[in-house]
């Protein structure tokens, strides 16, 4: 059972922000962890070779980081009922500085007759919204 009141809430109500920093250190963890071992995520050689900026940080992993705004806002990652996001800008992962992805959540849609709020997320690097139409539907 979540701990919040649907009634309480509203359209345009903030839920959380976040800042996600991202090191070569935690790409090649996940690469580990997702198999997915391109070397445009860990090579800047590769990277440059095939016209990119430097080194990017996994897609999917923007995209689990930014969600863990609404996860932690609702309490229990199962109460996740949908989540979708386009991939709009690359994350550069600097080898010294890495990088930082700030999210922030707000509530766009009530459903209270469903118990259903979508958020949407705003993820941006450098000031570049890199995740576009970024909506959770969290089940209250």
């Amino acid at each position: 059972m979540t701990h919040i009141n649907i009634a309480s809430l509203e359209v345009g109500q903030e839920i959380g922000k976040q800042e996600f920093w991202f090191t070569r250190d935690s790409l090649v963890r996940y690469a580990g962890a997702s198999g997915d071992f391109n070397n445009i995520h860990y090579r800047d050689d590769v990277a440059q070779a095939v016209g990119l900026p430097g080194v990017l940080a996994h897609g999917m992993l923007t995209m689990g980081a930014a969600v863990q705004v609404a996860v932690d806002w609702v309490g229990d990652a199962g109460r996740i009922a949908d989540y979708q996001v386009r991939f709009t800008k690359p994350v550069v992962v600097d080898a010294r500085e890495g990088a930082v992805v700030l999210v922030s959540g707000k509530i766009a849609e009530i459903d209270a007759e469903n118990k259903i709020v979508r958020v949407d997320l705003t993820a941006t690097f450098n000031d570049t919204t890199v995740l576009g139409k970024a909506q959770v539907r969290v089940r209250l």
